[in-house]
């Protein structure tokens, strides 16, 4: 029989119901997401979006306890279609089944196909985990029949009281005396990650053979120096890195940017994933700030998927620079976000009359489009109108950013709009 201590603090740990499990307030808070559907006992198809060690394959395995349904769990790593189509066929012949399928962003398209049909039908209640996007990497029809939940890195807070729940209640730890007089560095290290927190922790634990165990900065530095040196892109520093490379751009530090490149370089990291995140963050971060940054990222990514490595290296390096140097600006980002979360709280307004449509004479009648005014017909290609909805008239969403490109749009915004949004 295996002995406890053989088996990684991390797994010993695993929280077995809703109540062990640490942070994830807007999901499994008293009012949270997930909470509210377990009151009916009756969950969708779902797919956990966060970085590692955050508890996605966690909550799959509680939740499958609290519904009391049958589990199976494949990795995308190391199965493919036949897998998927032994795991449907053990589902239909026996009851609806949990299907946890982890890093199923890296199943193709014709993996993620094999899933449609058992979720429709309802054989297979599906729960995916992602460290990536899923708007990127799980394909529209099996986007559309899942929610999405994020989960977050967890906070100081949270790490802490999962440190001090191993140290009193683990069957291995609560037997050694250890006192954790210092935080800083195990904290630091596991980047809000549950399982290296309690690796970094049991590594020190391991390497102290006195008693007491004291846990300090410079013991944790110590343990996990070298592991933190590696790069592996399928596993905990994936995040960090990319996290590390986005920020450095994000914080117009070209020469960090180009460290933290490097290392996904030379760990081997997919030059699709690298060129992609550039993509993105050239709306995120730079948007109208430099229109331009968006072009070129764009053609950065069709480059280095056409050529590959090594040549690549030079095509995202120029991109980097580029992006890391050019203005910045969120507004963009920002101005979507709010206005999603006023969609959200305000639900479906209604459309205003003149803007609408009028295709048929029974919309003509019910005055569609009745007093709208064509913009090109007038001075400026500009008239004064209501485009809001009535109950939204003259919220503003966007406000630009102070930097050269976006305060030419500021002026001509408040040329024209500064009655009706404050520019």
């Amino acid at each position: 029989m295996m002995q406890e201590n053989t088996i990684p603090l991390a797994e010993r740990m695993r929280p077995q119901s809703i109540d062990e499990i640490v942070g994830q307030g807007a999901l499994l808070g008293k009012n949270g997401l997930i909470t509210k559907l377990l009151i009916n006992r009756k969950l969708p198809s779902m797919i956990f979006w966060g970085p590692p060690g955050v508890g996605k394959t966690t909550l799959a395995k509680v939740l499958a306890k609290e519904i009391d349904m049958p589990f199976i769990e494949l990795s995308a790593i190391n199965s493919g279609v036949k897998e998927l189509r032994d795991a449907i066929d053990k589902a239909t012949k026996t009851s609806q089944t949990i299907l946890f399928i982890d890093e199923i962003h890296r199943f193709s398209k014709s993996q993620q196909d094999a899933l449609l049909g058992a979720v429709e039908k309802g054989i297979i209640l599906l729960i995916g985990a992602t460290t990536e996007n899923p708007s990127f990497e799980v394909i529209n029809a099996l986007r559309s029949r899942c929610q999405i939940y994020t989960l977050s890195s967890l906070s100081q807070d949270d790490l802490m009281k999962v440190l001090q729940t191993a140290i009193t209640k683990d069957i291995y730890l609560k037997n050694k005396d250890i006192q954790i007089v210092e935080t800083e560095s195990i904290l630091r290290f596991s980047g809000g990650d549950v399982r290296k927190l309690l690796g970094f922790l049991e590594l020190a634990v391991e390497s102290v053979s006195s008693s007491p165990i004291i846990i300090d900065n410079s013991l944790i530095s110590a343990v996990v120096q070298q592991k933190i040196s590696n790069y592996d892109k399928n596993g905990e520093l994936h995040y960090d890195i990319i996290s590390a490379f986005i920020k450095s751009i994000r914080g117009s530090d070209p020469n960090a940017a180009i460290y933290w490149l490097a290392r996904m370089i030379e760990g081997g990291e997919q030059v699709g994933f690298i060129a992609r995140r550039l993509v993105i963050l050239a709306s995120e971060d730079i948007g109208n700030a430099n229109p331009t940054a968006i072009i070129m990222a764009t053609n950065c990514f069709q480059a280095v998927n056409i050529i590959g490595y090594p040549e690549s290296d030079i095509i995202l390096a120029q991109c980097v620079t580029y992006l890391a140097c050019s203005p910045k600006s969120n507004a963009s980002y920002k101005a979507i976000k709010n206005a999603k979360k006023i969609v959200h709280e305000k639900g479906d307004l209604q459309v205003p009359l003149h803007l609408r449509n009028a295709p048929t004479e029974l919309m003509k009648k019910l005055n569609y489009g009745k007093d709208y005014q064509y913009a090109h017909d007038f001075e400026g290609n500009f008239i004064y109108q209501e485009y809001m909805p009535t109950e939204l008239s003259g919220y503003k969403f966007y406000n630009p950013s102070d930097n050269s490109r976006e305060n030419e749009f500021r002026s001509k915004l408040k040329s024209i709009w500064k009655e009706k949004y404050g520019y």
